[in-house]
């Protein structure tokens, strides 16, 4: 769960049905480690 890393401050999900979802996230977290939970949940992710 990205909510759960370290240095992750708060996560939202605007959910879009059919279409693309967007992930905000506030922290001192890395991409790389963002990238990875979402990944390891079996979702994709895109940059902006």
């Amino acid at each position: 769960m990205v909510s759960g890393l370290d240095g992750v401050n708060a996560a939202t999900v605007e959910l879009v049905p059919g279409g693309t979802s967007r992930l905000s996230v506030t922290g001192t977290h890395t991409e790389t480690e963002i990238r990875d939970a979402v990944t390891a949940a079996e979702y994709s992710l895109t940059s902006r």
